[in-house]
């Protein structure tokens, strides 16, 4: 058979380095051959360098699970209480002592229109739809809805003053990349941490995804993506079952594990050509190292969202036991098991791709049931994370898009309300038991320590020993606000 192989050389001559591999590895070396002048033709060369996968330095956190609810919660009925609403309910606001709310020097120059769009505030006020009352040492007051991360309040960083400029579900992209949606995609928080920082686990990505992602209008799985970063630090979704955690990555049902270990040793022969023909190929390195570490996930995945060597006490501490709470109870106890083995980043959504938090009507039915079935997962997850030693070095995040207006829309609702919400965060080095900027007394917006969502991103990169600043990539021009500041008057 006379079959001629070209390859990178002199003249078009293969070097001897790649002829005395092509005779040891035969037909082997013919195919990968192939193989990568077929995929290699027409890619784009690296332009840059990656991070070395260390910290810029010392960090406290090694990890971040991300729990976002979809649809903006209202702030005023959970985290950041507000009796005036009580007090002046079913007023207009220009009746009130806080008249000149809307002229804050934040809002003065977009309300007019922001109260005019189909979105806009309705200006008689809506009363609370629930209790609250001061948990732990520390006092803090926290709506009747969440009883048990209100027991976990000690252990929180509570910051009430964050703020945003997109008023529509777009702030769900704008909260993970810090970018307005009219931007377009850009890398987000998980995917700047998977860029930066280096493997934990080789068996396991490091940015994984939980629960249903957003839908197309909101930004979809741009909210976990990497845009100019490469696909290969976007987040990887699974599902919480260990019978399929990998729909799309799993072996055909009738695949022998010998058959397939078979393969990938194969496959294994073909890749030993790439450290001589391709020696300093970024791209087919990656491309390699992407298609071990899929073989090895089929392994490793299953076993860590399979729940069985889990005792009682710790199914029923994250509410596997009920009926109302066992589904997201499912997601955080997974969330708990990808972290401990070496998950970096786990983004984590509630509330669906219809924006479940999302009430414009029935607010009191909405929120009250949404509460319920999330709050004793989490704090479960707070727990759990403490007794074990992980919230040491695991930074928890709690957000959402944006909060809810302090004025009522229709009979029974609030609208979207970018101009000042709550996040909390837990562990990985934070202060404990404190609350950072406040709202003003309608819960209308941040007058005190203000800060843009990526300032929340700074926060857990810097826990993670990361400087945005140093992360950039040549030729990708971020804006000034992309980098936020640490909080760091939440940090120990």
């Amino acid at each position: 058979m006379n079959t001629k192989f070209v390859a990178p050389g002199c003249c078009g001559n293969p070097s001897r380095r790649v002829f005395l591999a092509d005779c040891g590895l035969g037909f082997t070396g013919l195919a990968l051959g192939a193989m990568l002048r077929r995929e290699l033709q027409g890619a784009e060369p690296a332009v840059w360098t990656p991070p070395d996968g260390n910290p810029h330095f010392a960090p406290k956190a090694k990890r971040v699970i991300w729990l976002f609810m979809l649809g903006g919660v209202s702030h005023v009925d959970t985290f950041d209480p507000k009796p005036a609403l009580n007090k002046y309910a079913g007023k207009n606001i220009s009746e009130t002592p806080y008249k000149d709310t809307l002229a804050s020097p934040f809002v003065k120059d977009n309300v007019k229109e922001f109260v005019k769009g189909d979105h806009g505030i309705k200006l008689t006020l809506y009363p609370m739809q629930v209790g609250y009352k001061p948990y732990g040492q520390s006092g803090t007051n926290i709506s009747d809805w969440w009883p048990h991360v209100g027991g976990c309040v000690d252990d929180i960083a509570l910051v009430r003053s964050v703020w945003t400029t997109d008023n529509d579900h777009g702030a769900i992209l704008q909260f993970h990349t810090g970018r307005h949606t009219f931007d377009g995609f850009q890398p987000t928080i998980g995917a700047w941490v998977h860029y930066g920082l280096g493997s934990l686990n080789e068996n396991l990505p490091q940015f994984v995804v939980l629960g249903e992602p957003p839908g197309d209008c909101c930004g979809g799985v741009g909210t976990h993506g990497a845009d100019y970063l490469g696909p290969e630090h976007s987040g990887v979704q699974l599902e919480v079952d260990p019978d399929n955690p990998l729909p799309f990555a799993s072996p055909a049902p009738d695949t022998y594990q010998e058959e397939q270990q078979r393969e990938f040793a194969f496959l294994k022969k073909l890749n030993d050509m790439r450290a001589v023909e391709y020696p300093k190929d970024a791209a087919l390195r990656a491309r390699i190292k992407s298609y071990e570490l899929a073989f090895r996930m089929q392994m490793a995945v299953p076993e860590a969202v399979r729940f069985k060597d889990e005792n009682e006490e710790t199914k029923q501490l994250y509410g596997l036991d009920q009926e109302n709470t066992r589904s997201f109870g499912e997601v955080c106890l997974a969330a708990r098991r990808l972290s401990e083995r070496g998950v970096r980043f786990v983004q984590v959504y509630h509330g669906k791709a219809g924006n479940a938090w999302d009430s414009h009507k029935d607010l009191q039915k909405n929120h009250s049931g949404l509460c319920a079935s999330v709050d004793k997962p989490i704090a479960g997850l707070l727990k759990d994370l403490k007794q074990r030693g992980l919230l040491e070095d695991t930074v928890v995040v709690w957000a959402t898009e944006f909060g809810r207006t302090p004025g009522g829309e229709g009979a029974n609702g609030r609208d979207h309300h970018p101009f000042g919400f709550s996040v909390w965060m837990a562990g990985g080095g934070l202060k404990r038991g404190v609350v950072h900027g406040a709202t003003d007394e309608l819960g209308f917006h941040a007058v005190e320590n203000r800060h843009y969502v990526t300032d929340v991103h700074a926060t857990v990169l810097h826990q993670l020993g990361l400087d945005p600043r140093k992360l950039e990539v040549p030729g990708r021009k971020r804006l000034e606000l992309d980098f936020g500041k640490p909080i760091q008057e939440i940090i120990a």
